[in-house]
């Protein structure tokens, strides 16, 4: 037997469940399918925390959507009951003409948003735990911080399936197919056949797969997060007093950091910013080796010299990339009852919940008031997308 709704959702990690918490809250018929467990670590929806911030070095145009998902953590949280968001203020490093901090400052006076900028020797007196060379400055913004992947994605599940949403998980999609008139979708997975009007995909690290016919190139790139215990102990690191970072150092190489959020044996996580190595998303290898942890504890030592002390844990995820790093978002130009969300290049779950609504908007309205014609698959596709 054949099960319809309005809107099917394939993918429930950041992107996904907040598509489908979104398009419940509407009154639509939402069936969720997710190939594992709800808030899973497979993909790119975990490690404990993701930077946030508003100054965006990548491109301005982001701003107006960040301002919305503040807005709506606010929301998720309220009526979640889940904390998300953590604001602890927020660095951006490197010498003065690098993009991570050209590039913040530009945002901020675009959009009028409040920042500081500190030399190394403010930047040393404000955050005694950062030693910076004496050509390096700091772009500082107050209200960058940090949101919990998972909590974000249990609480729009939580939500979704309060506003009516069917969420099935461990349920991989084989296939789907989109009626040529323009109405309706067939998706067929291990359990059985779902027919809708519409489809949503938010496919993270499976891009490439459940969306070939989409026309574009995706690289998925292995990426390691890295929990040190600071010498000296975690106070230093307490999100009162230390800031979420980015520090970009000579050729456009970036690592990040955050406070240690999580007690005295949490430590502080850090992770290289790209660089990492192609793989795919079944294929990818999850351990860790030491080559690794040594690279970028070579990094840390001359910058943060109580980092790192011993490893305490280590994880892997996935960065799904754009040949530009900007997210496709948009109707499949091939079936327009189709809206996918994907190629989120390693800085999208900042903007969960407002892709969330932004997806809601396409798949029932057609469009939306959020700019995002940065996000046109167009750019991106191929001379064999263009001539199939």
């Amino acid at each position: 037997m054949t099960e319809s709704y309005d809107v099917i959702v394939v993918g429930l990690g950041g992107m996904g469940s907040a598509a489908a918490y979104r398009l419940a809250e509407r009154g639509q018929r939402v069936l969720g399918l997710e190939k594992f467990p709800p808030g899973h670590n497979r993909g790119s929806s975990h490690g404990g925390s993701r930077i946030t911030r508003q100054a965006y070095f990548e491109d301005p145009a982001y701003v107006p959507l960040l301002l919305r998902a503040y807005e709506l953590w606010e929301q998720i949280e309220h009526d979640s009951g889940r904390t998300i968001a953590t604001l602890t203020g927020g660095v951006m490093v490197g010498r003065p003409d690098s993009l991570t901090v050209s590039g913040s400052l530009r945002s901020a006076l675009e959009w009028g948003l409040d920042h500081e900028m500190l030399d190394a020797a403010e930047l040393r007196r404000r955050f005694p735990t950062l030693s910076p060379a004496d050509d390096e400055v700091a772009f500082y913004e107050a209200k960058a911080g940090f949101v919990r992947p998972e909590s974000s994605v249990l609480a729009h599940l939580y939500l979704a399936g309060r506003a009516g949403a069917d969420l099935h998980f461990q349920e991989p999609v084989h296939s789907w197919t989109a009626n040529p008139s323009g109405s309706g979708v067939r998706v067929t997975t291990a359990e059985g056949v779902y027919t809708a009007e519409r489809l949503v995909i938010c496919p993270g690290a499976w891009a490439p797969s459940l969306l070939d016919d989409l026309g574009i190139d995706f690289t998925i790139e292995r990426q390691v997060m890295y929990w040190f215990a600071p010498q000296g102990g975690v106070a230093p690191f307490r999100p009162e007093r230390h800031p979420i970072y980015i520090w970009e150092l000579g050729g456009g190489e970036q690592f990040y950091g955050f406070p240690a959020i999580d007690g005295p044996g949490g430590g502080a996580k850090v992770a290289m910013f790209r660089g990492g190595v192609p793989c795919t998303a079944d294929t990818i290898d999850r351990r860790v080796h030491p080559e690794e942890v040594e690279y970028i504890s070579a990094r840390l030592r001359p910058r943060i010299p109580s980092l790192p002390g011993p490893l305490l844990k280590a994880a892997t995820c996935m960065y799904t990339n754009t040949a530009d790093e900007h997210f496709v978002i948009a109707p499949h130009p091939l079936h327009q009852q189709v809206t996918v969300a994907c190629g989120f290049s390693g800085h999208g779950f900042k903007f969960v919940p407002v892709v969330g609504e932004i997806v809601a908007d396409l798949a029932v309205d057609g469009s939306t008031r959020h700019p995002i014609s940065l996000f046109d698959p167009a750019r991106l596709r191929t001379d064999r997308a263009l001539a199939s």
